[in-house]
């Protein structure tokens, strides 16, 4: 139950975003979300495709603390480890610590965001919810009942918490964080020393990366915590300190990743030395992607191509999986089900350790267009019809449409699952069914 300064600035926050242009589109009279009528038979539909998530008959549960980090803008294309046979072998990377990283842990070499901005990934990551049409968090819906995986682990006892370095109340984050279930919010508030202000958007990313591990190392156990990291953005410079010790790059982005990816490293320094750190399953990913300099990471795949990682010290945990697809919305159901969380939930996205890789996918919103990866294609709909189908493994620049050519039992079958999708999404997001009654 949260306390009573937290249930305050529940209220508070709430009122924030009833006040805010997020509640403007029910003054206007404008329909975000319609929900078609692709599925007559809602059964027939419910056993295609199902965002229920139901606790398996046997379960061996355990109290890991879990930390979920989003790193601003950390594109797919800024890893070496992920293009390592890009370029005869020769691809410049500029985050060789996160690369360092998901070479121990695990993840994947086809991963996906869910939208292409911050405000899509925060609900993306923590609560399963993909961007369709508009932005969640800035729809009336954002004020349905709302949970998160911090959310589900409060149900067991867990502390739960979520940290931004920029000013509290940027974005909407800090009243969707208290509405999806994080107890506690610290932003550029709470960490109250504005020597460490970039002079933009918050708190620069080492200094409150390690206000962030110190903090976690005075949570009771279990914990669950996120973080949304913010110094590789526009208008993409480091600390004055640090102006010769990161490489130019080849795009103004390149030496703010490499300075975020040395705080990262900075960060984990600090905590592998916390007796709760082999404690502790670390996810990492992208709120979205930035700048490019390839075609191949500027097509209806590529520009949502971010990392996604799962990293438990010393556990088998371990590889670069190119079988699967996987993106931000399995976070919250993966995290659940590698705990063995016995309660039902509503997650749009898969539990990537408990599903077989011909069965995950992945999914979003780009150019008027749905977008629905599975097995080697990707599948671009309407809403009314497919437009078009790529293997988008091969045919990275995606220049092969294989509307025509396709087996249509497969065009129907990835289509029929897309349209399952689409209307448990609509259904659910206008009858305020984004939770499991208890």
């Amino acid at each position: 139950m949260p306390s009573k300064k937290s249930q305050g600035r529940l209220l508070r926050q709430t009122a924030i975003v009833l006040n805010t242009p997020f509640a403007l589109y029910r003054t206007l009279g404008k329909k975000i979300f319609v929900v078609p009528t692709y599925w007559a038979d809602k059964e027939a539909m419910q056993r295609l495709y199902s965002p229920v998530h139901l606790p398996a008959d046997t379960i061996s549960s355990r109290q890991l603390n879990v930390v979920v980090m989003i790193l601003e803008s950390f594109g797919k294309e800024y890893s070496e480890y992920l293009n390592k046979d890009r370029n005869g072998g020769t691809y410049k990377g500029y985050m060789p610590f996160l690369d360092s990283l998901m070479k121990e842990g695990l993840t994947y070499t086809y991963s996906f965001a869910n939208g292409r901005k911050s405000i899509d990934g925060l609900p993306s990551v923590c609560s399963g919810i993909p961007m369709f049409v508009e932005p969640f968090i800035s729809t009336p819906a954002s004020l349905n009942t709302l949970s998160s995986f911090a959310g589900e682990l409060k149900k067991k006892g867990y502390y739960t918490s979520f940290f931004h370095g920029a000013k509290n109340g940027s974005m909407g984050m800090e009243a969707y964080t208290h509405i999806s279930g994080f107890t506690d919010y610290y932003g550029r508030t709470e960490y109250n020393n504005d020597n460490d202000f970039d002079g933009y958007w918050g708190i620069w990313d080492e200094e409150f990366l390690q206000y962030f591990a110190h903090t976690l190392s005075t949570f009771q156990q279990p914990f669950a915590s996120g973080i949304f990291t913010l110094s590789s953005h526009h208008p993409f410079h480091v600390p004055a300190r640090y102006k010769n010790k990161f490489s130019e790059g080849k795009i103004p982005i390149h030496p703010c990743i490499e300075y975020s990816d040395y705080a990262l490293k900075r960060f984990f320094e600090t905590v592998s030395r916390e007796p709760w750190f082999e404690n502790t399953l670390f996810v990492i990913t992208a709120d979205h992607t930035n700048q490019s300099m390839y075609e191949e990471y500027r097509t209806g795949s590529g520009l949502f191509a971010v990392p996604i990682l799962f990293y438990h010290p010393n556990s088998n945990l371990q590889g670069l999986m190119d079988t699967a697809i996987a993106q931000q919305i399995d976070i919250m159901p993966t995290i659940l089900g590698y705990l063995g969380y016995d309660k039902p939930y509503i997650s749009f996205g898969c539990d990537l350790f408990h599903t077989s890789p011909e069965n995950t996918f992945a999914v979003n919103y780009f150019n008027g267009a749905y977008q629905y990866f599975k097995g080697d294609y990707l599948l671009q709909f309407d809403g009314e019809k497919t437009i078009a189908v790529y293997r988008f493994k091969t045919d990275e620049l995606l220049k092969e449409n294989l509307l025509k050519e396709i087996d249509s039992a497969v065009r129907e079958r990835m289509e029929n699952e897309l349209k399952a999708i689409i209307q448990q999404y609509m259904e659910r997001m206008v009858n305020d069914e984004l939770t499991i009654l208890e």
